[in-house]
């Protein structure tokens, strides 16, 4: 798998997301992507209370340990290399989680307009 390049969606070079818990599709810290992430693991997401209720709510629970995958579960103040459909689907149901603009990768542009990641902005 080739990454696609690692540019965030102010146009200059992807930040780190997470390294604690590690996020990202390639579990690299960030939130790079390529034409396998089916997922678009691309919005770099500040978890919040609502957002992980939310999230488990809607059948994706990140907030339960799975030591199995050696995933400790997400808390507030998390962030998380999270799918731009379920950022969007979150933001239409009033509760997305924060965003970090400068370690969202260019190709949630193709689900989330630029505008509601601003809206979301940190």
């Amino acid at each position: 798998m080739k990454p696609d390049d690692s540019v965030n969606v102010l146009g200059t070079d992807l930040q780190v997301c997470g390294i604690d818990p590690v996020t990202g599709f390639f579990r690299d810290g960030h939130c790079n992507t390529c034409a396998e992430d089916q997922g678009s693991h691309t919005v770099c997401a500040v978890m919040t209370a609502e957002f992980l209720a939310y999230s488990k709510y809607v059948g994706n629970d990140l907030s339960t340990p799975r030591p199995e995958y050696r995933f400790a579960g997400l808390k507030p103040g998390d962030s998380w290399c999270l799918c731009a459909s379920r950022f969007l689907q979150a933001h239409d149901e009033g509760c997305a989680p924060n965003v970090s603009l400068a370690a969202t990768h260019k190709r949630a542009l193709d689900v989330v307009p630029l505008r509601v990641l601003q809206q979301h902005g940190i």
